[in-house]
């Protein structure tokens, strides 16, 4: 097992099988299952794995333990890719006391039985508890992503344990390119909602030492890497554009919507705007809505079926709702042979959303493309060009 600070091990997992990680974010490249043990003069474990890999996990574990026993199972977060192994933890090694918040015990008991486990040890926000030259101390960290989540602060080697913040897609054994695209979509997909919340908790560690990140998905973070990966969660959090530019989002039927599109790029693209164009129907849904993050402005081309949008449009701008999209300009393209209705209704859900600006020109397509929208186009690719 891999070492990764001074008396801290790697005892994760790498799960090459999932296709589907939350039964909705495709992960061609699979997920790991992180864990982690300190070593001193008590041993304490850093959450579990998921239940496919309970007994990969212990073997690991026994590894490194070399014929020792762990005093401490610290479980940080309750979502079961994480803890549904705790009880095969207790069965083997019934000594160790168990390590949450008094929600982390709550949860506990929903999964396998209420007084489970018997030997708790709750902690609360700031304590600490030592193994010796290692001491972690607790910071609650609710809603990023779930109410009991907790990070844990390893004093001696500035290591924050972050639970899923910081994690991205991907098992462990490819090589790790581009962390940000993938954490981006992982960010958004699953923790985008919370932005205030993952707020909350960097004014919280705002004030540590952190030489290094062990997220509960994907790499171990530090140097350059740990530097660039906090500059982009903190502009995630606040909701704030990474580059300049415009995303057109497209759902296409017949090709006369994306025709439209691709007028609009043209014509942005000789106002010298940067431009991309994506396919809702074909891309990936979880990267469609990451890439909506990364830009400052974005049109949603669609065309109305049975009266509403059609459903890859729907299902982009309600991704976009659920995760409280703010701070940037949308503008439409909409598309109905009799009775174009849909970019009255995008705009309807959007305008749940805060901080969000509305061109005032409306591409209104009625059938297939003429001069009349040809003339919207330009109009819109001005409004965008501010």
């Amino acid at each position: 097992m891999k070492q990764i600070a001074e008396d801290i091990f790697y005892v994760g997992v790498d799960d090459n099988k999932l296709d589907l990680f939350e039964g909705q974010f495709v992960i061609p490249d699979g997920v790991s299952y992180n864990s982690y043990v300190i070593m001193d003069e008590k041993i304490a474990v850093i959450d579990s794995v998921d239940a496919k890999f309970g007994e990969e996990w212990l073997n690991n574990l026994e590894e490194v333990l070399g014929g020792r026993k762990p005093d401490y199972l610290v479980i940080q977060h309750m979502e079961p890719d994480h803890s549904a192994s705790v009880r095969l933890f207790t069965d083997k090694y019934p000594e160790a006391q168990v390590v949450g918040n008094q929600k982390t015990f709550v949860m506990l008991g929903g999964y396998f039985g209420e007084g489970f486990p018997s030997n708790q040890v709750v902690v609360k926000e700031g304590e600490t508890l030592s193994f010796g030259k290692h001491a972690i101390r607790f910071i609650m960290a609710p809603m990023v992503h779930w109410p009991e989540v907790m990070f844990s602060y390893d004093t001696a080697t500035n290591t924050l344990f972050s639970a899923d913040a910081f994690g991205k897609f991907g098992v462990l054994a490819k090589e790790q390119k581009n962390w940000q695209d993938e954490a981006r979509r992982y960010y958004f997909g699953i923790v985008g909602k919370y932005g205030a919340q993952v707020k909350a908790v960097f004014t919280k560690i705002g004030s540590l030492d952190i030489d290094m990140i062990a997220p509960l998905h994907g790499p171990v973070l530090s140097g350059e890497q740990l530097s660039s990966a906090i500059h982009y969660y903190k502009k995630w959090a606040a909701y704030t554009p990474e580059v300049p530019g415009v995303l057109i989002a497209c759902s296409s039927i017949y090709g006369h919507t994306l025709e439209a599109a691709k007028l609009l790029k043209d014509e942005l693209e000789k106002r010298g705007q940067n431009v991309v164009l994506i396919d809702l129907i074909r891309r990936d849904w979880a990267d469609s809505i990451a890439l909506a993050f990364r830009y400052p402005k974005l049109v949603v081309a669609a065309t109305t079926y049975n009266g509403e949008i059609f459903p890859a449009a729907r299902n982009f701008i309600n991704g976009l709702a659920e995760r409280n999209y703010q701070w940037r300009t949308v503008g439409f393209i909409e598309n109905g042979s009799w009775a174009p209705v849909c970019a009255k209704q995008m705009r309807a859900k959007l305008e749940e959303c805060k901080n969000l600006t509305f061109t005032e020109t409306t591409v209104k397509i009625r059938c297939a493309v003429n001069e009349q929208n040809r003339a919207e186009i330009s109009a819109l690719a001005d409004e965008l060009s501010k």
